[in-house]
């Protein structure tokens, strides 16, 4: 089954495509965050980048593999889980989505109880916080590479 032969194919293929989009987005002004700490920005524009709460909108990676499984189990073969596109996908997710819980969020949420505790955090968790989000950023851009060129 692909694009047009069923309703909630189609809307689950949306979803998925949103999810991407979204979870690059989220990436981006993670970045953005922290490159304003190696800039060494005023600590009330620090607080206002590192919000003492959960970041929920990174997760939004979690909803990839869930729809993406769902298109494979569902489409014809062109999709199917024995193509190595799919298998990049999933490596991707799995090592991003491990990177995310296990190193990332812990970064960003010690990172904001350190402005709340100090008024600012150093240039050096930027630049560590940096690295991370690129880790993040390049498992992504192989996995939508993986997605786009379907080898």
């Amino acid at each position: 089954m692909m694009m047009g032969a069923s309703v909630p194919y189609d809307l689950v293929f949306l979803l998925h495509v949103v999810a991407g989009i979204t979870t690059v987005v989220v990436l981006v002004s993670l970045r953005a965050a922290a490159l304003s700490l190696t800039r060494g920005d005023d600590a009330a524009v620090q607080a206002t980048r590192f919000p003492q709460r959960r970041n929920w909108a990174a997760r939004v990676l979690h909803v990839l593999p869930l729809t993406g499984l769902y298109l494979s189990l569902t489409g014809d073969s062109s999709v199917s889980l024995t193509k190595p596109w799919i298998a990049v996908g999933m490596l991707c997710y799995l090592l991003a989505a491990g990177h995310l819980e296990a190193r990332t969020l812990p970064q960003e949420r010690m990172i904001a109880e350190i402005i709340h505790k100090d008024g600012a955090a150093s240039a050096e968790r930027g630049r560590q916080f940096t690295r991370s989000i690129d880790v993040l950023l390049g498992l992504v851009g192989v996995a939508l590479v993986a997605m786009l060129v379907q080898f």
